[in-house]
């Protein structure tokens, strides 16, 4: 069988870059040994917050901002083509100081550096007085800050939604696992545990499992488990923004259950949920919130994110193979970086262009 790309990984950079082909024309085969969404996206809680998550991370934030102010349109679409209405909120974010020192550095992040794309970006400071009046759930802070730019969205939903998107304008989805991947001349031949195939190209969006497919060479990432709990708030009050303290965040959804997120483990590729997590992940959220110490526990899930050395994705050709492109590295920012790494990977591959924002993430800064 052949075809003309195809992409590896079925999580929300491989559906989103599947999307985004379809789109504009380009109907891919995805594979993946795992349902869509079923690996790192699935312990996913689905933040959009780069200026929590790379506030000190350089070229990070402004890849975060850029893809961020994507999101509404994103979204808007996606819902359109998939009939799915992916639950997506701009709720803000509240980073919690619980003393005197972590309110300080808080304090200092509240006018940040200027740059082109945060025109606009307002951050609130918030005395103590003032949290406990507008969250009245928290327990003792020192203060805190809010950003009201950021918010969430249901990560394995809107993966399913890209999927859906992309099958309906022809892509197809198959279950297998991908083995070995060799360039021959014009094409790439892929293989799997339900056959080969070829394309002209082949985008690796597998994550940390990128590391297990022979026969062509992988930046150098590791795996990072990160644990996830599903809460059901029983209590007055509950959240209405996302909350982050120094242990763990909160995200509250619309069914009136909250995510808590998410342990930083170096596991290897062991998947599992650990009473060590869950109990860390529990005691962190029960400090912010007293009140859940009586919400119910619905779940515990864990993902394994695709770290790299310099925590930047790897998006771009293979030096010695341009017919087989990297999209993989995303760290704990995938959903967030999705649909601006889907617009660089379409671009690169159906139009040969590669935009600005490669410069700092293509392959060959590993040495390959």
């Amino acid at each position: 069988m052949k075809n003309s790309v195809i992409v590896v990984g079925a999580g929300i950079v491989g559906c989103a870059i599947a999307r985004e082909l379809a789109v504009r024309g380009v109907a891919c085969t995805v594979i993946d040994d795992r349902p869509v969404g079923g690996g790192a996206t699935r312990a996913s809680a689905g933040m959009l917050a780069p200026y929590v998550e790379a506030h000190e991370r350089g070229p990070l934030l402004e890849l975060a901002v850029r893809s961020l102010d994507l999101y509404d349109d994103w979204i808007a679409a996606v819902r359109l083509e998939s009939a799915i209405d992916v639950e997506y909120r701009r709720i803000g974010t509240l980073e919690v100081a619980l003393d005197s020192a972590h309110a300080a550095g808080l304090k200092r992040r509240r006018s940040p550096r200027p740059r082109p794309r945060q025109v606009g970006v307002e951050m609130q400071w918030l005395e103590p007085a003032a949290v406990k009046s507008a969250h009245p759930a928290l327990g003792a802070i020192a203060s805190a800050l809010f950003t009201p730019t950021h918010g969430y969205v249901a990560a394995p939903q809107l993966a399913t939604a890209l999927a859906v998107a992309a099958e309906r304008k022809g892509t197809i989805l198959r279950r297998a696992r991908v083995q070995r991947i060799v360039h021959h001349g014009s094409t790439v031949r892929v293989s799997t545990t339900g056959g080969d195939c070829e394309a002209t190209t082949v985008v690796i969006a597998a994550g940390a499992w990128g590391n297990r497919i022979e026969g062509v060479r992988i930046p150098p990432l590791r795996p990072v488990r990160g644990q996830l709990l599903h809460l059901e708030w029983r209590g007055p009050h509950p959240p209405s923004t996302i909350i982050w303290g120094p242990d763990c965040y909160i995200v509250p959804r619309l069914d009136g259950t909250l995510l808590v997120g998410a342990t930083v483990e170096e596991a290897g590729f062991d998947e599992r949920t650990t009473a060590g997590g869950v109990r860390d992940l529990l005691n962190a959220t029960c400090e912010l919130l007293p009140g859940a110490r009586s919400a119910t526990f619905l779940e515990a899930r864990a993902g394994l994110r695709p770290a790299t050395p310099d925590q930047l994705p790897v998006l771009g050709p293979d030096p010695d193979a341009p017919a087989i492109v990297h999209a993989s590295g995303h760290y704990r920012n995938g959903v967030l970086l999705a649909p601006l790494t889907a617009t660089l990977m379409a671009d690169l591959v159906l139009e040969g262009r590669e935009r600005e924002e490669l410069a700092l993430m293509r392959p060959e800064r590993f040495g390959l």
